[in-house]
Parts: structure tokens; C-alpha cells; sequence
């Protein structure tokens, strides 16, 4: 059985998503599709809208087979780091083929980019450490050393941001020795950072979600967006848990875990580095909410998305030695859901898995899932009440989605 394997977040499943599965079928001829999906805190250093539980069953119904979550020390994480665990998962499924989104569309440019950047490796890296020792973030300053080296016309724009993620799949794949074919398919219509809705039905998930959250926050703005799946359970959700989940909803615990701090105890934290501690714990003394303390302690040097990722190591209580800090491996999968042809391709697959299958979260197991369990902890503690508890009890309870 020929699978294709996508990376995703789904934050939430919108038509764009289907689209792309939709290609990534076509372009694979695969008659599969095995999702590695972001857990209920994402790479850009955010919670999920709603529960990695609840994204599993609006992307199951909308044509995925089978999704793995990608371990929050894959998925809280840069984009190297992050790719090469999401791309580590996939091989070892068993996909034949890796599919990702992309602005270039072409797979020949990031293949003449990686092997030029290989070739120019040496310059490359003093250019990137030109640029931050100017102060530069690290995304602008390695785009601004792929510009000083002077790429060729027909070479990939590093400078968006689903080509740079695909590079780094292209590349992790081959660091990996990987046996997926690596594909890509042009993003459609919305650019990733597009806030708002053009008159077609293709909106990115960054304009979807500034809807749910804008004042009036009616879900039916959304819905010539997304498939009616994604619609109806958005609306459950929000009828089950009050509410979608946002950066404001843990300010309260993020501001108490900061203020009872000393400086030495969150240097020990996950990217807390020359000396943000102190940034940190001055700006949440005077921080009213998420978005002030974010304008207080963003700085040129540093991305928003790396903070608000810092911002979530604090909030899990994630210390350095726990995140791996280059690229590697996955060493489980955790299986989130399937349809019955995925259940299928497991039953069929499963002896030949190099990595632990787990379906469930028992004792045995916890361990090698104690960095999940508690991100899904602290997720919880986003809703109130009774539905608080559900939240907590799912990660032990929970068996994979059918559907």
C-alpha cells in the first residue's frame, strides 16, 4: 500500500489543507495519506486552537488515513529541528514520499539550493554569523547570508516561509538517508501570513483564526473556508470547551510562573538565553496581558515566534537538557487516529515498524512521553471547570480517533 506522508499543524483544517492532500495524492500516485501533526502547542509557539484530538477527527474526515503526533520536543521547535523529527516519523511509517506545501511549487530549486548551500557551506555560516553578531534574528540572518553568496536566479526564495520549512524536510531527508521521495506542491491562493480573506474559498490558517478571535468572532465567517467537517467541529468545540484556545487564556500562568522565578531558575529553561531571564521577568511585572509582555520583551534580534516558544518551555517547565538542541530522531510514534483503510496499512505494517507503536498512554510508556503529557497538562489549564478535567483525563483515556 503506497503511503505519502504531509507535516502538518491543521490550526485549524482549512481548504487549503484538503487541496494539498488532494495533490500530494495525485503527485505520489499514493492511495494513502499518513499525517506527522503538531501536538496542542505549535511550532510558532502557540496553542492549538483546539485539541490535538479534535484536529486528528476534522483531518481524518477530510482525507487523511493515519496521524502521528509529532512529539512537543519536535514541535515547539526551530525549524531544523522540527522537520527532521516530523521527517523521521514519516519514513519510519513506511511512507514512500514526503509532500509539503510550498511558494516555489518546484522541487528542482530546492534541490540546486541545498546542494549550493553544501558546496558554499564554509561562507555561508560566517555570513549567518556576520548577520547575528549585527543583531540580526536568526531567520533574517540566514536569509541574509543566502543572499550575500549570491544564489542563482533559479534557486528556491529562502525568505518565505513554507519554502524554508520544505527545504529543511528536503534536507533532513537527506541527512537521514531517507527512501521518501521528496515532493512539493504550489500553495494555492493565501500566503502563509495572509491576514485577510481574499473572494475565493482558499484563506490561510492565520486569517481563519484572526476571525475566530476577532470581536464579533462568528464561526460562520469562516465557513466557505473550510470543508464542513472542520465547520461543525469547530462549533462542537467551542460548545463542549466555552471557547477556542489562545496566548491570553494561560497569561494568568504564565505571569505567576514568572514573577516567582529567580533569574538562575529560568536560565535553566529551553531557549532562555543571553539573558532574556531578565528581559522576562521585568516585562511580566508590568505586563497587563500576553500581547503587552510580548511587545515589551520583543526585540530586533529576536523572532515573536521564538519568544512565544520560550513562553511555552516556561509554562511547561522545560528545562534545557530535556529538548534536544540540533537535529534528530523520533524514537516513538504516537498514533492519534486512522480511517479503516490506515487501520489496514498498520495491520499490515505493524511488524516491520522500527520505532514503538503507542496507541495508548499507560505506565509503561509514560516516560518516553512525560514532555507530551506534560504540554497536554498545561494545555488543559486553558479552559475552566468540568471541561478542564475532560482535557486532562483525554491524554490517558483517549484511544486513537476512528473514523
Amino acid at each position: 500500500m503506497n503511503a505519502v506522508g504531509v507535516i502538518v499543524e491543521y490550526n485549524p483544517f482549512h481548504n487549503g489543507h484538503a487541496y494539498h492532500m488532494e495533490q500530494a495524492k495525485q503527485a505520489s500516485g499514493a492511495e494513502i495519506v499518513i499525517a506527522a501533526m503538531s501536538g496542542n502547542f505549535l511550532q510558532r509557539g502557540e496553542p492549538a486552537l483546539v485539541s490535538k484530538w479534535k484536529r486528528t477527527e476534522m483531518a481524518l474526515k477530510a482525507g487523511a488515513d493515519i496521524v502521528f503526533e509529532l512529539p512537543y520536543q519536535f514541535a515547539a521547535q526551530q525549524a531544523d529541528i522540527f522537520a527532521s523529527g516530523a521527517v523521521s516519523i514519516l519514513e519510519a511509517a513506511g511512507c514512500r514520499s514526503l509532500c509539503f506545501g510550498s511558494e516555489s511549487g518546484q522541487m528542482n530549486s530546492f534541490r540546486q539550493t541545498l546542494s549550493f548551500l553544501e558546496k558554499q557551506n564554509d561562507t555561508y555560516q560566517n555570513r549567518v554569523k556576520f548577520h547575528l553578531d549585527e543583531g540580526c534574528s536568526y531567520p533574517k540572518a540566514t536569509s541574509l547570508a543566502f543572499c550575500d553568496i549570491q544564489p542563482e536566479s533559479d534557486m528556491v526564495d529562502l525568505s518565505k516561509p513554507n519554502n524554508i520549512l520544505g527545504f529543511q524536510y528536503l534536507k533532513s531527508a537527506r541527512n537521514q538517508n531517507a527512501s521518501l521521495n521528496v515532493l512539493t506542491v504550489a500553495r494555492k491562493n493565501a500566503g502563509y501570513h495572509d491576514e485577510q480573506f481574499s473572494s475565493d474559498t482558499i484563506a490561510s490558517a492565520t486569517s481563519i483564526r484572526k476571525a475566530l478571535f476577532s470581536e464579533n468572532g462568528e464561526i460562520e465567517a469562516i465557513r466557505q473556508y473550510v470543508p464542513e467537517t472542520t465547520y461543525s467541529g469547530l462549533i462542537e468545540y467551542k460548545e463542549t470547551f466555552g471557547g477556542f484556545h489562545h496566548w491570553e487564556d494561560y497569561w494568568p500562568l504564565l505571569k505567576y510562573r514568572l514573577i516567582h522565578l529567580l533569574p538562575e531558575q529560568l536560565e535553566t529553561i529551553y531557549e532562555m538565553e543571553e539573558g532574556l531571564e531578565h528581559r522576562f521577568l521585568s516585562a511580566a511585572l508590568h505586563a497587563e496581558t500576553f500581547q503587552q509582555f510580548m511587545e515589551l520583551i520583543k526585540t530586533k534580534r529576536y523572532t515573536w515566534t521564538r519568544l512565544q516558544r520560550a513562553c511555552v518551555h516556561i509554562l511547561t517547565n522545560t528545562a534545557k537538557e530535556e529538548m534536544p538542541s540540533e537535529p534528530s530522531k523520533a524514537s516513538y510514534l504516537r498514533l492519534l487516529g486512522m480511517t479503516k483503510i490506515g487501520r489496514e496499512y498498520l495491520n499490515k505494517h505493524k511488524a516491520d515498524l522500527p520505532l514503538p507503536l503507542i496507541s495508548r498512554v499507560s505506565s509503561r510508556v509514560s516516560d518516553l512521553l512525560h514532555l507530551d503529557i506534560k504540554a497536554s497538562r498545561v494545555y488543559a489549564m486553558g479552559v475552566k471547570g468540568r471541561q478542564q478535567q475532560i482535557l486532562l483525563e483525554q491524554e490517558f483515556k483517549q484511544p486513537p480517533i476512528m473514523i
